[in-house]
């Protein structure tokens, strides 16, 4: 009788720009250590409207995020991050970021982890200091309360 050998389990990972997109939209909300209701919500209005989530159904947007908060939860931020930025380009990149932005913005409330986790997404991103900070600037505000007086 032959010994019983593990069959090792493989690690979900990022394998596709609309993945790695919804990737960083779902570390976005989740760099606080919190995913709280409403972020969940808007991470799903933000994807929902664009190019390919539009035509996913319920179940196979249910499936994604399900896969992308187990790589989260297993590996951990960081390397949800990196799976992901390696799968996007160009304007693919700038488009991340400034969603990522977005989502961090939506509360109205940004914390320390939060402009943390932006620095550190630009940086991975590789847009140029420059361009990025532009990105986050325009984000900003876009969220500005200008007429709360």
């Amino acid at each position: 009788m032959r010994p019983l050998r593990a069959v090792a389990m493989a690690s979900p990972s990022v394998e596709s720009a609309a993945e790695a997109f919804a990737a960083i939209a779902l570390a976005a909300v989740a760099c606080d250590g919190e995913l709280a209701n409403l972020e969940i919500r808007a991470l799903r209005q933000q994807l929902e409207f664009r190019t390919p989530y539009r035509h996913y159904s319920e179940k196979t947007m249910g499936d994604l995020l399900d896969r992308l908060l187990a790589i989260l939860r297993g590996e951990g931020l960081s390397t949800l991050v990196t799976q992901a930025v390696s799968q996007l380009e160009g304007a693919q990149r700038e488009t991340a970021l400034a969603m990522a932005a977005n989502l961090i913005h939506a509360d109205h409330i940004q914390t320390p982890e939060e402009l943390s986790f932006l620095s550190q997404l630009a940086e991975q991103l590789e847009l140029g200091a420059e361009r990025a900070t532009q990105i986050l600037e325009v984000i900003s505000v876009l969220h500005r309360d200008s007429l709360a007086g």
